[in-house]
């Protein structure tokens, strides 16, 4: 059966899925301990049939459209029979340590439901793109590290949440908590998931040794389009109406009226402020809706440790947050 079951999921990924089932292919630790599953979410560029006539070894579930990157890596996980399960974008290339790495940093933490991958930029690669994820009570996500050198962060780390573009995660706990939540179609399902395990008293952690190159938006098709920023700020509002009880919104709701308005005022510079709003009234919606009340993590007071720990993560992300550390 092995250890670990690599998703991948695939969206028109012709340029760079050769390179990284190339690299993923290739690691140094026997075959047998990990497979690898791309999932792809309805391509036409005909990289679906690339990885049928090139990589035997590598299941391929096709799907008929574009379901996103929830559904796709939902799919995926399913269908593993491991007790690890990676993700990772088809827009990277991995050190030949990455799997090992990564299945040794969660051997090692009982405690640990994922852990993130040392995301290197693609053209350099000195240089960090994700050293995990933290979250601050401005109701903002950020990648840390981004921007500066790599060999700054060599030791491994406590962090808010793992990035899915590259991380391994305990299948037994996303059995607990839920997979992926499918209404976020992509971006911030990451923070979310890795939010709904910390309520349940669960940790994320930065492993160094797990390299892996990302090329960056090449789903997307750009840091800032307008998709992406109506969708992100649809799902901000989303990830904090569906994470935090009534009394911590309230208590953080000073911090988050000031962050959604210091992120409006950039949006507005790049001539996006009208579609950054009309994200924040999708998420306002969404969280009303049936659907969003039912995903709703409900409080149980047992747990009030944990929502504790995590208001403490908030505030010292708030300093951590100038330093990108």
């Amino acid at each position: 059966m092995g250890k670990a079951t690599v998703v991948i999921p695939n969206y028109n990924g012709m340029k760079f899925i050769k390179e990284c089932l190339e690299s993923l292919l290739a690691q140094d630790i026997p075959p047998s301990e990990y497979c690898v599953i791309v999932v792809d979410n309805g391509s036409t560029d005909g990289s679906r049939q690339l990885i049928e006539d090139t990589f035997p070894g590598v299941s391929l579930i096709a799907l008929p459209a574009n379901t996103g990157f929830c559904h796709a890596v939902n799919v995926g996980i399913r269908a593993a029979k491991t007790p690890y399960v990676i993700l990772l974008n088809n827009d990277t290339k991995v050190h030949p340590h990455f799997v090992g790495a990564l299945c040794d940093a969660l051997d090692v933490r009982k405690e640990a439901f994922s852990v993130s991958a040392s995301m290197r930029m693609w053209d350099r690669p000195d240089l960090l793109d994700d050293a995990g994820d933290r979250y601050c009570a401005l109701g903002w996500a950020y990648a840390r590290g981004k921007g500066r050198q790599a060999a700054r962060y060599q030791v491994p780390a406590e962090i808010f949440s793992a990035c899915g573009g590259a991380a391994i995660y305990r299948k037994s706990v996303l059995e607990e908590i839920g997979l992926f939540d499918e209404s976020h179609f992509a971006y911030l399902e990451d923070l979310d998931i890795g939010w709904r395990a910390r309520i349940h008293g669960y940790r994320s952690y930065y492993e160094p040794g797990a390299e892996v190159v990302h090329f960056g938006s090449a789903s997307s098709g750009s840091r800032y389009n307008e998709w992406k920023t109506k969708l992100a700020a649809s799902n901000s509002v989303y990830v904090i109406a569906k994470n935090m009880p009534l009394l911590q919104w309230l208590w953080n709701l000073p911090f988050l009226l000031l962050g959604f308005l210091v992120k409006f005022l950039f949006f507005c510079k790049k001539r996006m402020g009208i579609l950054y709003l009309k994200g924040l009234w999708e998420g306002i919606k969404k969280s009303c809706s049936r659907e969003g009340r039912a995903r709703k993590v409900p409080f149980r007071r047992k747990l009030l440790r944990n929502y504790l720990a995590i208001q403490i993560q908030l505030y010292g992300n708030l300093p951590r947050l100038l330093k990108k550390t």
